[in-house]
């Protein structure tokens, strides 16, 4: 069987302090119902600087500069420490700053509703000649306005400010007067996930060296909803994305599935390569504003720098089998049915135990798994533990009981399994799909033969449903045998038509 191949990811944060305080949905509610409140006035002391966000070291392995197993060995807490010689240049991507992103949210806005400062607007501009894959975008970056003018609008209740290092530098306008769904607030949450999936779509054509004439169609897979109040949510940010990036020769839609949604899309890319419809998908996905600073009181409470500072990207390009990149296994797959329940065990068993048992593998047989990938300092604070750890306890807990694993092993089975967490809280940023960048790598140079993806999902917050959800798809290393579609040859099928003709005239002339 020829299955379709993962070729590259990208991966992309956005170092966003100004925004953690002024868009994070954490602190906009806080200052709706406690305007004076003391966790806003202290939150301001717990961001960090952008060096320091450089140079955390979960942050690193994300964007490709460390390897989870050298994140595993450092002693934590690790924002105590420093990554020596970090850079905010990955393999895979970037950690881009502040100011930048404000440059790139302009250039992603085609109806004119970002608004810069004049001087702030050139010193970004100047930064893009040199930005690795930004640079030609550069003349894009026109006359900013006077700093009244926006002032003005913000003011008014026309737009959302922009703010660097507390200064107001730019807005976001509504655009439209009277619909919710297009007032300033949706529209620079929906531009903010824009602009970081032209990031990560950006860097992911860097990387692969794809020409992207050869893209046949992009899957965006992130929690926002574009749309007017005719429809809500109706899309598509795919193509919006796309037209940015420079991706003229595809199509695409969005696919929403709260944290499942990537790997939702993964196994729909998939199933449109190894089809035929498609030869070259690529999923990706842009960052939420909402989510900055989620856990902030938790860990202001405790003294702990505002983790939750970074918006998150990624992007990843599904093609046909090429004999050397890590395959899709079509035929392992573990979905969570409507008929399922909620109750944690069920849902590994449907993700992990199923797929596995029916193709004759055991839960022993994968060498990683990726289910929830959040860095632990961010969730343990809030109560909500190491949600990777987890995870996998329960997995190993699952082949102990299947009796596929003694329990004595039990463990080790997180270490041998298992990486520890290193993504963004982003809700569908960390689940499942953090793995493949790493992932592909470990599998070319012979470091593992196969991971899973799982993404599992919340659809109970939508309340439309008491519903969970999860989706896994097993990726290993290619075995460089494509079989032809058919067993019988092109020369073979021409010579059985022109027999076919043949007799056909005999026939008439009788």
């Amino acid at each position: 069987m020829s299955f379709p191949v993962i070729k590259k990811a990208s991966y992309i944060l956005v170092n966003s302090p100004d925004m953690v305080l002024h868009n994070g949905t954490t602190q906009t509610l806080e200052k709706e119902t406690n305007p004076d409140s003391p966790y806003l006035r202290e939150l301001k002391n717990h961001l960090r600087s952008f060096d320091e966000v450089v140079g955390y070291a979960p942050n690193q392995t994300y964007i490709g500069n460390m390897n989870p197993d050298q994140l595993g060995e450092l002693p934590r807490p690790w924002f105590n420490s420093k990554v020596e010689g970090a850079s905010r240049f990955g393999k895979f991507g970037e950690i881009m700053p502040q100011d930048e992103f404000y440059g790139l949210l302009k250039v992603s806005d085609v109806f004119d509703l970002v608004i810069l400062e004049k001087d702030f607007t050139l010193a970004v501009k100047e930064k893009f000649t040199t930005h690795p894959v930004l640079k030609e975008k550069a003349e894009l970056l026109k006359e900013g306005e006077e700093i009244s003018v926006i002032q003005n609008f913000v003011d008014n209740g026309i737009a959302e400010g922009l703010y660097e290092d507390g200064k107001l530098v730019g807005c976001i306008k509504r655009a439209h007067e009277f619909d919710e769904n297009l007032s300033s607030h949706v529209m620079l949450e929906n531009l903010v996930v824009k602009a970081s999936g032209v990031l990560a779509l950006m860097h992911l054509v860097k990387n692969s060296g794809i020409d992207v004439n050869e893209v046949d169609y992009l899957i965006e897979c992130s929690e926002e909803a574009i749309g007017d109040m005719n429809q809500r949510g109706g899309g598509n940010v795919a193509k919006a994305c796309g037209e940015i990036a420079g991706i003229k020769g595809a199509t695409g839609m969005d696919v929403r599935g709260f944290c499942a949604g990537p790997t939702h899309a993964l196994v729909t890319a998939a199933a449109l390569v190894k089809s035929g419809i498609h030869r070259n998908v690529i999923i990706f996905a842009g960052g939420c504003t909402a989510k900055l600073g989620m856990n902030g009181r938790d860990h202001v409470k405790k003294g702990l720098p505002a983790l939750e500072d970074c918006i998150g990207g990624f992007a990843v390009l599904i093609s046909e089998n090429d004999r050397v990149s890590p395959v899709l296994r079509t035929d392992i797959i573990g979905k969570h049915t409507i008929g399922h329940g909620a109750a944690p065990q069920a849902v590994i068993e449907a993700l992990v135990l199923d797929p596995l048992t029916k193709n004759g593998m055991k839960i022993t047989d994968v060498d990683k798994y990726a289910p929830e990938m959040q860095t632990p300092e961010i969730t343990e604070p809030a109560g909500a533990g190491d949600v990777p750890t987890q995870n996998y306890k329960m997995i190993g807990a699952l082949a102990v009981k299947s009796g596929q694993l003694d329990r004595k092993e039990l463990p080790n089975f997180v270490k041998a399994h298992g990486y520890p967490g290193f993504a963004p809280t982003q809700g569908h940023i960390p689940s499942g799909v953090p793995i493949i960048g790493h992932g592909i790598e470990n599998i070319i140079s012979g470091k593992l033969n196969n991971f899973m993806v799982i993404g599992k999902g919340s659809l109970f917050l939508g309340r439309m449903t008491n519903l969970f959800d999860g989706i896994s798809i097993l990726v290993e290393k290619n075995i460089g045998k494509v079989e032809e579609a058919s067993a019988v040859s092109k020369d073979e099928i021409k010579n059985l038509i022109a027999e076919g003709m043949k007799k056909f005239a005999e026939e008439l002339l009788k």
